[in-house]
């Protein structure tokens, strides 16, 4: 019996099936700055306003998701008042909604005034911004950026994606970094020269396929964690005219075993320093090279000190490329 018994758990072990990644060994090597937009997965609430003199949404909280209006699916703002209009009886109205993957619904009390009506809901269905590619894969056209997800500045959640895009964007001017203060890089959108679409938003970053023709002339090989030392390394971004440089920072930490903050590291470049004053929003995304091998990419600033930020492993962000898009 016991013989059996060691070759059934034998055979379950070879029929487990293996993830292969198809990423390849050199990439397009990011740094542009681009334009983001994500369009939440059902109509994203995020305030409360009182109807009748009372807060009437009481079960709802912020971060909800609302999925449909007396069983019609809405995913816009637009869609959502229409369903509303269409099906309001006696000032009332069903909607469902959708909190940590869990359904629920409940009846709303509105209130009709100005020719409208009031639901006591401040809602989003869209969110705009920016940040950095950090690569391109030359063979699948798969690219990722960011190196961190999008969330939503009131609930700090992330932002459950329906679909969005990233495209052109203009710098139009840096506000600088200081301590206590990140600053910002700020654009000007061209929502319609469309780079690509956006197919998740993960813990590492946005991916997705990228639509326009791929350059070849600035392929660079990728790097493991394991190769990674202490010491001098360059992150390439865009702070005016859309031009990507490369810029000094020394690695002072790496850790293997993170999920997101695999590099510790402190900006050293006196131009980067004068320019934003350290890392600023906006650079999240900018690739990290280090011996001409790209090995990550910035991902958070440090709050008290703008000089100091962290960055991820390329072979993380890859392989969540490689895994999430088609």
């Amino acid at each position: 019996m016991k013989k059996y018994r060691y070759i059934g758990f034998l055979l379950s072990l070879l029929l487990l099936p293996t993830i292969v990644f198809a990423y390849s060994n050199k990439v397009i090597l990011g740094g542009q700055n681009v334009g983001i937009e994500i369009n939440t997965n059902g109509v994203l609430v995020v305030g409360f306003y009182k109807v009748n003199g009372v807060y009437n949404a009481s079960r709802l909280l912020i971060g909800d998701y609302i999925t449909k209006v007396n069983d019609k699916e809405v995913n816009t703002i637009n869609e959502l008042v229409t369903e509303i209009e269409n099906n309001v009886v006696d000032n009332k109205i069903t909607i469902s909604y959708r909190r940590d993957n869990v359904n629920y619904s409940t009846i709303l009390d509105l209130e009709y005034k100005d020719g409208v009506y009031k639901t006591g809901l401040y809602v989003k269905d869209t969110l705009l911004g920016n940040g950095t590619i950090t690569y391109i894969d030359p063979e699948s056209k798969i690219y990722g950026a960011l190196g961190h997800n999008v969330v939503e500045s009131i609930t700090k959640d992330r932002i459950e994606l329906r679909t969005g895009n990233i495209f052109k964007s203009s710098i139009s001017s840096i506000t600088k970094s200081n301590d206590g203060n990140p600053g910002s890089i700020n654009t000007r959108f061209y929502r319609n020269y469309i780079y690509g679409n956006i197919k998740t938003n993960d813990l590492v970053g946005i991916y997705g396929n990228y639509l326009k023709e791929v350059p070849s002339d600035t392929l660079i090989e990728i790097a493991k964690i394991d190769d990674v030392k202490l010491g001098n390394a360059k992150i390439y971004t865009s702070l005016s005219n859309n031009e990507v440089k490369a810029y000094d920072i020394n690695i002072l930490r790496i850790d293997k075993s993170s999920d997101i903050k695999n590099f510790y590291f402190k900006v050293t470049d006196e131009e980067l320093l004068t320019k934003a004053g350290g890392i600023v929003q906006g650079m999240s995304g900018s690739p990290i090279v280090q011996d001409n091998k790209l090995i990550g990419a910035v991902t958070h600033v440090t709050i008290d000190n703008v000089k100091l930020g962290y960055g991820v492993s390329i072979i993380t962000m890859l392989e969540t490329g490689d895994k999430e898009v088609e």
